[in-house]
C-alpha cells in the first residue's frame, strides 16, 4: 500500500484519515509496517490515523506472558505476538480500533505523553456521549464505574508511532473470557453498549475523529 507525496499538506498539521472498515489483524498489521517505514524514509509525509474494526482476534504484545491465555486446547483462535507492549488482548466487531502513525518529532518526544493523549480522546469521547470515563493510578487505558472500555498498546521506533487504542462500543464481550485481559484479572472489561443500549460503532467513529483532531491538533485530509 503505497500512498502518493502529499506535498501541499506537508506542515504539522496534516493527518491523513483511513477508514477501512473491517479488516483482517495481519493485513492491517502489514500496512501499518510499511506506513512506518514509508515515514521514517520519507519524514516529510503527513501522519495518519487509521481507523478499522477486526474479525476475532487475540494479540500478545512483546513481552505478554503466556499466563493470560485461558484457551482450551480444544480450539486454536487466531493468535499474533506483535511489537506493541502490553499484555494479551481481544478484537472483535464492535470494537472500534485506531492505529496513529504519528511522528512525535511534530509533536511531543515524550512517550507518556503519548499515551496519556490518547487516553484523553477517549476520555472525551466518552464526555461527548455522556458517560464519565477515568483513568486509573498506575495504569494505561480507560474505564468506567470499574470496567475497562478502552485499551491501549503502542510501539514507537524513532519517534513514529504504531498500533493505538481499542474502544469496546457494541463487541461481544464473550471472546475476552477466554484470557486475563492487559493482564489484570481484578477489573472487568466493559462496553458502552452497557451503558447506551443500542449504541453502534458508526456513532461513536465521527466523535473519535474530531477528538482526535482536537487533542492532537491536527486536520484531517481524506485518503485519495
Amino acid at each position: 500500500m503505497i500512498f502518493p507525496s502529499f506535498s501541499q499538506y506537508l506542515h504539522s498539521q496534516s493527518c491523513l484519515l483511513l477508514d477501512w472498515g473491517q479488516v483482517p489483524y495481519s493485513q492491517a498489521w502489514e500496512a501499518q509496517q510499511q506506513l512506518v517505514q514509508e515515514r521514517r524514509d520519507r519524514p516529510d509525509l503527513p501522519d495518519v490515523l487509521i481507523l478499522l474494526e477486526h474479525p476475532p482476534v487475540y494479540t500478545l504484545g512483546q513481552g505478554a506472558k503466556l499466563e493470560f491465555l485461558k484457551f482450551d486446547g480444544e480450539t486454536t483462535p487466531e493468535l499474533h505476538r506483535v511489537e506493541r507492549g502490553g499484555e494479551v488482548t481481544y478484537h472483535c466487531p464492535g470494537q472500534l480500533v485506531g492505529y496513529p502513525i504519528l511522528n512525535l518529532r511534530r509533536h511531543q518526544q515524550d512517550l507518556h505523553w503519548y499515551l496519556r493523549q490518547l487516553e484523553e480522546v477517549l476520555l472525551r469521547v466518552l464526555a461527548v456521549l455522556g458517560i464519565k470515563g477515568e483513568r486509573v493510578p498506575g495504569m494505561t487505558g480507560v474505564w468506567v464505574e470499574g470496567r475497562k472500555v478502552a485499551a491501549i498498546g503502542i510501539k514507537v521506533s524513532r519517534w513514529i508511532t504504531m498500533h493505538g487504542f481499542a474502544l469496546n462500543v457494541c463487541p461481544d464481550l464473550a471472546g475476552f473470557a477466554q484470557i486475563v485481559p492487559c493482564g489484570i484479572p481484578d477489573k472487568p472489561v466493559g462496553s458502552l453498549e452497557q451503558f447506551i443500549p443500542g449504541i453502534e460503532v458508526d456513532r461513536v467513529r465521527a466523535i473519535v475523529v474530531a477528538e482526535f483532531a482536537e487533542v492532537f491538533g491536527v486536520e484531517f485530509m481524506p485518503d485519495v
